[in-house]
């Protein structure tokens, strides 16, 4: 699949940002083909790992159903969402990952994302603690796995500008 050039392509965010800015963030939203052909959209607590997005729910729902009967997803991670009013603008970073989305069977390969999930979330936290939780609600879980095929990401023009400014001594 070909997926569109940005249209604004000065805009682009690197690949090394995009990937700090899933590795930094701290909730991305979620869009599947919901019921009845309805996009459907949710916030998730995910992690950047190996790759790959991986978040978890319940073992049944709307956002499991919808994945199960089509794979394919994105996901945005807003990084950076300032309102200037007296430009009437925001200053934004963001990211979009297409991928395909699939629930993870394999045990290891699950308890690894969590364990990855609770680390990003809790990373003070005592790893016997964080294992002790997890294998507590481990058999209501079920992980997923967002493996990206396209990754973009885009910030506001004057974000650039900015960024092309050489800092005063």
């Amino acid at each position: 699949m070909t997926f569109r050039a940005m249209r604004r392509g000065a805009q682009q965010l690197p690949p090394e940002e995009c990937e700090a800015i899933l590795r930094e963030g701290s909730a991305g939203v979620l869009a599947v083909l919901g019921d009845g052909g309805w996009p459907y959209t949710v916030p998730m607590s995910y992690v950047w790992h190996n790759g790959c997005v991986y978040f978890h729910c319940a073992r049944a729902g709307h956002k499991l159903d919808a994945i199960r009967a089509c794979e394919k997803v994105s996901f945005c991670v807003v990084a950076q969402d300032r309102v200037v009013p007296e430009e009437y603008t925001t200053y934004y970073r963001s990211v979009v990952v297409f991928a395909a989305a699939e629930e993870v069977t394999d045990p290891d390969e699950s308890r690894a994302a969590l364990a990855a999930l609770a680390d990003k979330y809790h990373p003070t936290g005592a790893p016997e603690d964080r294992d002790r939780s997890i294998n507590r609600q481990f058999p209501a879980l079920t992980v997923l796995r967002l493996t990206p095929v396209h990754i973009t990401g885009k910030q506001a023009r004057e974000l650039m500008r900015k960024r092309e400014t050489p800092k005063s001594p």
